[in-house]
């Protein structure tokens, strides 16, 4: 590779020689997990028990908007999966770089998808309720292990160009899909619930038996899933190759912009500011050329602004700690982020048992505390489980898969 490409080659080209882990990485993984665990919690109860009417503001941001929209707490999903984007030439890559054949590469792959489907499935789909009646197919971790797959394959067979071009033809071709499938209720260019090709997919598959409250319209977003782990794809070559630290921060800080421009103006949000263009006599904010940005079927449009989002928050972590070495502040966030899917599954399985342990040692402040005794149990809380994730970092015991 050389210093003239944006990305590393990928696919045929030599495997890169092992490089250092990136702390930034861990850092911004333990931070939108922190927000996962606790940290939204812990904010929200904040506000409310300050009571101060110009901060009434910041709770709504960690509410998911219904439907079309954005939200703070509406980057966390997308965040963490191009996060496993970034990961993936570097796991890969060490791989490659050791000689591990094609066929161990890919038995890595398929045994990390199904554990966490597995895993998905009991945090979000009632395995644990060994009901058959009750389980439902859909998880966070499910969709997690989706895009990575997808984007792992592209990354094995496919270079940069070719990565980005499947890239841009998942969008594209999800977008199109959504916006002209015809079908009961659908409006060409308008994406409604249930009234659009994903979720019909998801109803003629599964139905209701096997859905039950997730009807997301989720196997055809898998393109769209895919394509946020590519966007991460793309920042992991670039923070692998040999550019100076300085060509990959104005890189990020491109492809961020970049995404959040196209996101916005594709979303239509540049149409509704700006009503009263027309062309054949329609207004353009009714062109069916949108893809509104809607998290609860991740659109094309939402991928790329939400992706944009990241691309700066990466730049952002990686200025702050591996270039400029400002590396103290985040020792919280790496102690998380080190043992993120631990975290998350401690949170969603045992999340009763840290309260719990909260409550016993600062429950009797309640007659003191007032107002604020909910966001201190709510530190509690998740006190509680950083203290577990800092003794599993300080013996170093890592649950990755």
């Amino acid at each position: 590779m050389t210093n003239h490409t944006p990305l590393s080659e990928g696919g045929s080209a030599p495997a890169p020689a092992p490089v250092a882990r990136l702390a930034s990485l861990d850092a911004l993984r333990g931070f939108d997990m922190f927000c996962i665990v606790g940290g939204t919690q812990i904010v929200r109860s904040l506000v409310n028990a300050s009571g101060i009417p110009s901060l009434a503001w910041l709770p709504k941001q960690f509410e998911h908007v219904p439907w079309e929209g954005f939200r703070f707490i509406d980057l966390i999903f997308p965040l963490f999966l191009f996060m496993i984007g970034v990961s993936i030439p570097y796991a890969l890559g060490k791989r490659q770089a050791r000689g591990d054949s094609l066929g161990q590469i890919y038995r890595h792959i398929v045994v990390r998808v199904l554990v966490l489907f597995t895993f998905g499935l009991m945090i979000n789909g009632r395995l644990l309720t060994y009901d058959v009646q009750k389980i439902q197919i859909y998880s966070v971790l499910q969709m997690l292990a989706f895009g990575y797959a997808v984007a792992a394959v592209f990354f094995l067979h496919l270079r940069w160009r070719w990565q980005v071009a499947a890239t841009v033809l998942m969008l594209v071709g999800y977008w199109a899909l959504l916006a002209f499938v015809p079908g009961p209720g659908h409006v060409i260019g308008v994406v409604a619930p249930h009234c659009n090709v994903g979720d019909w997919l998801n109803d003629w598959i599964l139905g209701e038996r096997w859905q039950g409250q997730f009807r997301f319209g989720w196997i055809l977003a898998i393109l769209g899933h895919a394509a946020t782990a590519m966007l991460g794809v793309f920042a992991g070559q670039l923070l692998r190759s040999e550019r100076t630290a300085r060509s990959k921060l104005l890189w990020l800080g491109g492809l961020g912009a970049g995404c959040l421009l196209a996101g916005v103006f594709w979303g239509g949000w540049v149409a509704q500011w700006f009503p009263g263009l027309e062309l054949f006599g329609v207004d353009w904010s009714r062109w069916p050329i949108w893809s509104p940005i809607i998290k609860n079927r991740w659109t094309s449009a939402f991928a790329l602004y939400a992706g944009g989002w990241s691309y700066l928050l990466l730049a952002l972590f990686y200025g702050v700690i591996d270039v400029w070495g400002f590396r103290r502040w985040a020792f919280p966030f790496s102690v998380i982020g080190m043992n993120a899917l631990f975290a998350y599954l401690a949170n969603g399985l045992c999340g009763g048992a840290f309260y719990a342990v909260a409550n016993a040692f600062l429950g009797g402040l309640k007659p003191y505390a007032g107002a604020w005794h909910g966001a201190i149990l709510a530190t509690g809380s998740f006190a509680a489980l950083w203290c577990l994730l800092w003794y599993m970092y300080r013996n170093k015991t890592f649950i990755r898969v």
